[in-house]
């Protein structure tokens, strides 16, 4: 039995979120078994000022806010019918392609995370929306998500070309499998190229002096060692890879040492290869890591504005 594939892509109206639907356009593949849902949550006129109506001088203005919102509502619903165009023009078909206009009710994180449990497969959004400042790397909604959808894998859209090349980083973490088993499961068999990736950190990354101690010594046969491990979980990722249908030949792996910071060789390594898309588990191996966002996901996600980022719990 084949497994649909659904996802919920979040649109606000603006051009960053034309964006997102290009990236789903570009990137994803056309498959008879993936359906998309365009998820729109319309806030409309603030509550206190609808409550102004009961106020006889304030008819004409609360009138004209009304008319305001209709203009929106209609704008939005052109919005989302012209981003179902474009998908429709890359091969998917229209009954694959859903438009979800919903009125506020908690919160716009709040009822985009109750939909999300209404059997997805991932959320697909912009890293920012309507208003957020350029400064900003991710918008309120955005954290609010990254933060709250712990159960379900996040695409956070950045600016980078959609290519077809995938750079998973991993550990030796069940979350790292998680992530190659999902993002296989939804993109092979279409031709994708992929880099299995690892950074060793170096243990001059850590303040010895601080803690009070002489920094150790690590001998090269243990540096050995630790690579010979990570490479038998890279053995499992490239077949659970080519099970899905990538082929060896698009597959390649990398592990560097002497790293001070994961998160930073992980997307120093996706600008030298010129990756699109990084895939990273929500957890990795270390207990702190152990809270609802790992460091390495929730650093590759910050320092790695541009790149469109896969957070698989």
């Amino acid at each position: 039995m084949t497994i649909q594939k659904k996802l919920l892509v979040l649109v606000d109206g603006s051009d960053r979120s034309m964006q997102t639907i290009n990236y789903v356009k570009e990137f994803m593949p056309v498959d008879e078994n993936t359906r998309i849902v365009l998820f729109h949550v319309f806030s409309g006129i603030p509550e206190e000022y609808r409550e102004l109506e009961e106020n006889p001088t304030c008819h004409s203005a609360v009138r004209q806010l009304r008319d305001r919102e209709t203009e929106q509502q209609r704008k939005t619903r052109a919005y989302l019918e012209r981003g179902k165009k474009i998908l429709i023009t890359r091969g998917f078909s229209e009954q694959s392609i859903e438009i979800k206009f919903h009125s506020l009710e908690k919160g716009v994180a709040m009822d985009i995370i109750d939909e999300a449990r209404n059997g997805y497969s991932a959320v697909v959004l912009r890293r920012r929306g309507i208003g957020a400042l350029k400064s900003i790397i991710l918008g309120s909604v955005a954290v609010k998500l990254l933060q709250s959808l712990t159960f379900i894998p996040i695409i956070i859209v950045g600016q980078a070309p959609p290519v077809k090349r995938i750079l998973f980083a991993v550990d030796t973490s069940p979350s790292s499998m998680k992530a190659v088993e999902f993002a296989s499961s939804l993109l092979g068999g279409h031709g994708y190229e992929a880099c299995i990736f690892h950074a060793i950190i170096s243990l001059g990354a850590i303040n010895f002096e601080l803690l009070g101690v002489n920094e150790p010594e690590m001998p090269d046969n243990c540096i050995e060692a630790l690579k010979s491990k990570v490479m038998r979980t890279f053995k499992v990722l490239k077949d659970m890879l080519m099970v899905s249908g990538f082929e060896s030949e698009k597959i390649s792996e990398k592990i560097i040492t002497g790293a001070n910071s994961r998160s930073c060789a992980i997307v120093e390594e996706a600008e030298d290869g010129g990756y699109g898309t990084i895939v990273v588990g929500r957890r990795g191996l270390s207990k702190v890591e152990a809270f609802f966002m790992g460091r390495v996901s929730n650093k590759v996600v910050h320092v790695g504005n541009k790149f469109t980022v896969w957070v698989v719990p």
